[in-house]
């Protein structure tokens, strides 16, 4: 895409009318989360687990599947928030299951991204695997101020020597406001769910301190939770709450809840059922409360599990499920055993 267009593709997003009545004006931005499953290079990083994803490993990943990789994941990740924003997709997105900056470069150096100019923030994690969380930006939206990597607490003894993701932080400016994203990935289902809640409450202290230091700061929590939004870590251990008028000083919005027990729909499948362990939760000063249509701020607008017919799988015993990159052994050269989320914020133009 030319310098020309895709300023012209920039300053669409600007003109969005959501009040016919009103016939104001609204920036949108788009903000999206995607778990990557498994993107890993070909290579061997030292003192990882990362033995599956080598030509000689289980996988069989060669240079051809992660080639492939690459394209698939580069192609869905530019059309996330187009639905609203077309040309323009999403300002940040975070990931999950990436394995290190290599992986990240090749990403953006694909043509459906680095024709947006995407960049992105990444720290190296202590995951055993060599999974890490990483901040896709566009730098023409969102401007990065500070990076970090808050590590995960082991809070029992037993488990002082299992080290796992953290939660990357990545603070910026978005429409000229200071918003704040915490990526994270919390322990799979193969452990308790003490260990989800235990992140959980980490990651909460995270936003607090953050506020403590900007109360104005805008927060958006997003992740694979591994965990549904109604269990214990998301409604209890993050505050999580369903509806805007439940939300209170300390809580956070979790527009997913909604989505998951009142329409039967979400991000991945499990023996039949769908789970929605892929979010994005808001701090109360994204939200328009007590009624209130306020956006001279930015301010939530809506949200959605982002589909594609090329996303699921058309035929076999997984029909209808997200399409992997691999299932039951054999290469489907698919996407992902999950899907993308995006929620959209709006601010009233000047």
């Amino acid at each position: 895409m030319s310098y020309f267009r895709r300023m012209l593709a920039l300053s669409a997003l600007l003109v969005v009318v959501l009040s016919a009545a009103a016939q104001k004006k609204f920036a949108v931005y788009a903000a999206g989360f995607y778990n990557q499953e498994n993107l890993f290079d070909t290579c061997h990083d030292e003192g990882k687990r990362d033995y599956e994803f080598l030509p000689s490993g289980s996988y069989k990943w060669n240079g051809m599947k992660y080639t492939h990789k690459l394209h698939n994941m580069a192609r869905a990740l530019a059309e996330m928030g187009t639905d609203v924003l077309p040309g323009v997709g999403c300002a940040v997105i975070g990931l999950a299951e990436v394995e290190n900056a290599k992986v990240l470069t090749d990403l953006t150096a694909q043509p459906e991204l680095a024709a947006r100019g995407y960049k992105f923030c990444h720290i190296e994690g202590p995951d055993r695997r060599g999974i890490d969380c990483a901040l896709l930006y566009n730098p023409a939206l969102f401007v990065v101020r500070n990076v970090k990597l808050v590590p995960y607490v082991q809070s029992l003894e037993k488990d002082s020597a299992f080290y796992t993701r953290g939660f990357l932080t990545v603070s910026g400016t978005l429409a000229g406001e200071h918003v704040t994203v915490v990526v994270c990935h919390l322990p799979s289902r193969f452990s308790d769910s003490f260990y989800r809640e235990q992140g959980a409450r980490q990651i909460l202290a995270i936003r607090d301190s953050i506020q403590r230091e900007d109360k104005d700061c805008k927060v958006l929590i997003m992740g694979d939770m591994n965990d549904d939004p109604m269990d214990k870590s998301i409604s209890q251990a993050l505050r999580g709450k369903a509806n805007i008028n439940e939300v209170g000083e300390g809580d956070m919005y979790n527009p997913w809840y909604n989505v998951l027990t009142k329409e039967g729909v979400g991000t991945l499948q499990f023996q039949g059922s769908w789970n929605l362990f892929d979010q994005i939760l808001l701090s109360k000063n994204l939200l328009c409360t007590n009624g209130s249509k306020d956006y001279s701020t930015l301010k939530y607008w809506k949200n959605q599990i982002f589909k594609r017919d090329y996303l699921f799988q058309t035929e076999g015993k997984y029909k209808g499920m997200p399409k992997r990159t691999t299932a039951g052994g054999v290469w489907l050269d698919g996407f992902s055993d999950h899907l993308p989320v995006v929620v959209y914020l709006v601010k009233e133009k000047e």
